[in-house]
């Protein structure tokens, strides 16, 4: 995530006077926070109730103290006098109903604790369960240029790092700052009934304290920002770098790499510095200011004690109480530090989610087994963004059933023809229309069913063969998975594998080589059996005799479904019902492979240079 630049005075007209929108104010985090959990509000509200009375019981032995003093120093409690109505009896009475109520005060605080501890670390638990799902479904409904833009460490960051900050201050930090506000309010109420004329004295360092820790937020706040940004830019790095260790070392910039993430990571590790530069200030500066309060009231609590216009025990229930507050204010700079930390994260993943959604499904539902494949292209333009077009007003037809094929130079456009079907990227202008049905008008995920796909880029996920097989088709069996496997000539190698269609293929098929990994990615498709199949340069990483095999299984793989082969080979299309030659994104000739040879155009000149063969 990019820090927002800071224009100078002279920006902001400029930017006017281009009509650019003003920037949005977005509500604070904790808003934003509360208004995503609105479905445990009623948990969170109990769990505020729980840490708000484990505090009150929490604060009742001073007053306990204070009541004991007095019958042992006045041989009466004005406490206990000032609580109830009537004679108590004698001294010892007192003291026994003193020690109930301390044994009924200590385990009500227990109690307490027990029930906010399990409430808010559920509640903690809920909710970044939630906000991971939440964000992941989120972001696979996001078009494939965003992850074009953006690192997957960066990604991983927000879903993983960020989330998890905050499942720690809603562990502990929340409440902690509830505690703290209690803490306040039942010292406060304390003085104004049992000390009124020294109350100004716990309500003395308030103001300071409130105005110091609204400060530390403001500016802690883009320093915690900041830090996160940090984080997110090293995750980056080091995913990035695991994945490409074959090519760091290929190369040898082992210690180039070393080096780049070193300068991430002080640039993190800086961030840091200037966060804990301010955040560790927090608690000296409290300190002191306590330190006003707790004098004031050891001095002119004395002076009324002195002067008989308090009790001894009165004067040393305030005096603890007033050190009570020194702890858990001391401890609000941690927590603070806390919360500025989770609502940085909370900004980051919330304005993930808030990320708008630019390919939307239709409405009309598809039956898979009824598409019959007729697929039509009417003027359609697309460009990648801030780019010029890579298709321009292409007209392209492909009949339902038949086999077609797409050849031309790379960057001619043939793979983003394929991925404009898919509706992975969406069209500048125009119309795809799938048996007379514009594709934007269908349901995203019924399209997407009818259309396997074979990419030049496989990916195969960590797990078994067999479940790669299966991947998208639940349910199948392994009779399906080694019917499918045998019309992608994979069978015979994976039977030569230590568990055959058990043995694991490692993270992105790391154990198999090129042609195993798309003769697996071949199998998948078939297994999904739909009616639309795209081969993407799906030979590509084959040996010639592997490419035979499947050349000849194309037959039964293509038979009463449309078929798209997209091949730089044209070995592999030569029999294809009708080839298609793209160039700058349109349509240059057309026809089926003797033709189009006879053309003497661009598919004889690609012929020849790939079989040597003059015409």
């Amino acid at each position: 995530m990019t820090d927002t630049i800071r224009l100078s005075s002279l920006a902001p007209s400029t930017a006017a006077q281009k009509g650019s929108p003003p920037p949005v104010r977005k509500p604070h985090p904790l808003l934003r926070l509360l208004s995503y959990g609105r479905a445990y509000h009623r948990q969170m509200g109990l769990a505020t109730l729980c840490s708000v009375l484990n505090q009150f019981f929490d604060l009742a032995p001073p007053f306990i103290i204070g009541a004991a003093i007095d019958i042992v120093a006045q041989r009466e409690s004005r406490l206990i006098n000032w609580f109830t109505v009537g004679d108590l009896g004698d001294l010892r009475t007192q003291f026994l109903i003193l020690t109930g109520l301390s044994f009924l005060i200590w385990w009500l605080e227990s109690a307490f604790e027990y029930a906010y501890a399990r409430l808010w670390r559920n509640l903690a638990q809920n909710i970044e369960h939630d906000l991971r799902l939440d964000a992941y479904s989120h972001v696979q409904e996001l078009e494939t240029a965003y992850f074009e833009e953006r690192s997957s460490g960066g990604l991983m960051a927000i879903l993983n790092d960020d989330i998890n900050q905050l499942e720690r201050f809603l562990d502990i930090g929340a409440n902690e700052l509830i505690h703290v506000a209690a803490t306040i309010i039942i010292i406060s109420i304390a003085f104004v009934l049992l000390a009124p004329g020294i109350a100004w004295t716990a309500v003395l360092p308030m103001p300071f304290v409130i105005w110091g820790s609204l400060i530390f937020q403001r500016y802690l706040a883009p320093r915690y920002a900041e830090v996160r940004s940090k984080v997110s830019l090293l995750s980056g790095r080091l995913a990035n770098n695991l994945g490409g260790m074959t090519t760091i070392k290929s190369f040898v910039t082992e210690d180039y790499e070393v080096e780049r993430l070193r300068a991430d990571s002080e640039a993190y590790r800086q961030s840091n510095f200037r966060a804990i530069a301010l955040s560790a200030a927090f608690i000296p500066l409290i300190r002191n200011v306590i330190l006003l309060g707790f004098a004031a009231t050891l001095l002119f609590g004395g002076f009324q004690t002195a002067d008989g216009l308090m009790s001894v025990g009165v004067y040393s229930m305030m005096v603890f109480l007033i050190q009570r507050l020194l702890w858990p204010l001391t401890r609000l700079g941690e927590t603070m530090d806390q919360y500025q930390r989770a609502m940085a994260s909370t900004n980051r993943v919330l304005d993930l989610l808030d990320t708008p959604i630019q390919i939307q499904s239709g409405t009309t539902p598809l039956v898979k087994e009824k598409v019959k494949g007729e697929i039509v292209l009417q003027d359609v333009t697309f460009a990648y963004h801030d780019r010029q077009p890579i298709i321009e007003r292409l007209h392209l037809r492909i009949p339902a059933g038949q086999t077609i094929a797409i050849v031309g130079a790379t960057g001619s456009g043939k793979s983003t023809l394929v991925k404009l079907l898919l509706r992975l990227y969406e069209i500048r202008s125009g119309v795809i229309t799938l048996d007379g049905i514009d594709i934007r008008q269908l349901q995203l995920r019924d399209l997407r069913r009818a259309i396997g796909w074979v990419s030049q880029d496989v990916f195969l996920f960590h797990g078994t063969v067999g479940e790669n097989i299966a991947y998208g088709s639940p349910g199948a069996t392994l009779e399906e998975i080694v019917q499918a496997a045998q019309l992608a000539e994979a069978h015979e190698f994976i039977e030569t594998l230590p568990r055959g269609y058990d043995t694991i293929v490692g993270e992105r098929g790391q154990k198999l080589s090129g042609g195993q990994r798309q003769r697996l990615a071949i199998a998948r498709a078939i297994l999904k059996d739909p009616p639309i199949l795209i081969l993407d340069e799906a030979t590509s990483a084959v040996d010639n005799e592997t490419e035979a095999a499947i050349q000849r299984s194309l037959e039964k793989i293509t038979r009463n479904r449309t078929t798209i082969a997209i091949a730089h080979r044209l070995s592999t299309i030569r029999d294809a019902d009708q080839i298609y030659v793209m160039e700058q994104g349109r349509i240059a000739e057309f026809g089926d492979h003797d033709a189009l040879l006879a053309k003497q155009g661009l598919y004889a000149a690609l012929w020849r240079v790939q079989t040597g063969i003059r015409l």
